[in-house]
């Protein structure tokens, strides 16, 4: 089943490569938000930027939209180190699925809630940065990805 998998999907890299740049490219917008509401209100004392209503469920969609982008990235770099071992697709690979980390466990919501200091304080501080950069990790793996789709 696996080689069957393996054959299809080289058979069809081209838009499986597009498709997943496309979705990981979303995160993008993520990330905009992420450094202009929750980082700067830390940084700054206020947002620059505060989504409602619509915008705020479109950034919200955008986030889960995270979970198919790592999963249809994560393939590209698994079958780049199956062909070859490229310590940049791996490091790549760790960059991406260090993403479950923050998904699972350090949420969007947590960050927020530790920043303003409305969070109790069952972690440390530093915890919530360590998620944001985390979140940054994306940003090579997405300009690779998005690279690879042009060619």
């Amino acid at each position: 089943m696996i080689q069957i998998f393996w054959r299809w999907y080289e058979k069809n890299l081209k838009a499986n490569v597009a498709l997943a740049s496309f979705l990981f490219t979303w995160q993008i917008f993520h990330l905009i938000w992420l450094t202009l509401h929750v980082v700067a209100g830390r940084l700054f004392g206020a947002p620059l930027i505060t989504l409602n209503g619509f915008w705020e469920n479109v950034i919200i969609l955008v986030d889960y939209a995270e979970i198919p982008a790592l999963v249809s990235v994560s393939l590209i770099y698994i079958n780049e180190l199956r062909k070859q071992y490229s310590f940049k697709s791996l490091l790549y690979l760790i960059f991406l699925n260090s993403q479950w980390l923050h998904i699972l466990w350090i949420t969007d919501e947590f960050v927020i809630e530790h920043l303003s200091g409305a969070h109790p304080g069952y972690f440390p501080l530093w915890l919530a940065w360590v998620a944001i950069g985390i979140d940054y990790l994306e940003l090579p793996v997405i300009y690779d990805t998005i690279r690879q789709a042009l060619k």
